[in-house]
C-alpha cells in the first residue's frame, strides 16, 4: 500500500482537528472500507476449497484447464 500523504489542520492549541487527502488517497481509503465491510457481512457464509473453486470455474468455462 503507498504511504498515504495527508496533512492536518490543527487549531490554536496544536491539536489536529481535520485532515487534508489528496483525492486518490481519500478514494482508495474509501474502497478499502467498502471491501472490509463487504468481507464482514459475509463471515458467516460457507467456504469452500480452492479445487473446488477452480473446477466450478473450470465447468462453467471461466478457466480452462
Amino acid at each position: 500500500m503507498n504511504k498515504i500523504r495527508e496533512q492536518f489542520i490543527v487549531d490554536e492549541d496544536g491539536k489536529k482537528t481535520a485532515v487534508v487527502l489528496p483525492i486518490k488517497d481519500y478514494e482508495r481509503l474509501l474502497e478499502d472500507l467498502h471491501d472490509l465491510s463487504i468481507v464482514a457481512e459475509r463471515r458467516h457464509e460457507p467456504t469452500i476449497s480452492f479445487d473446488e473453486l477452480k473446477r466450478k470455474l473450470q465447468k462453467n468455462g471461466l478457466i480452462q484447464g
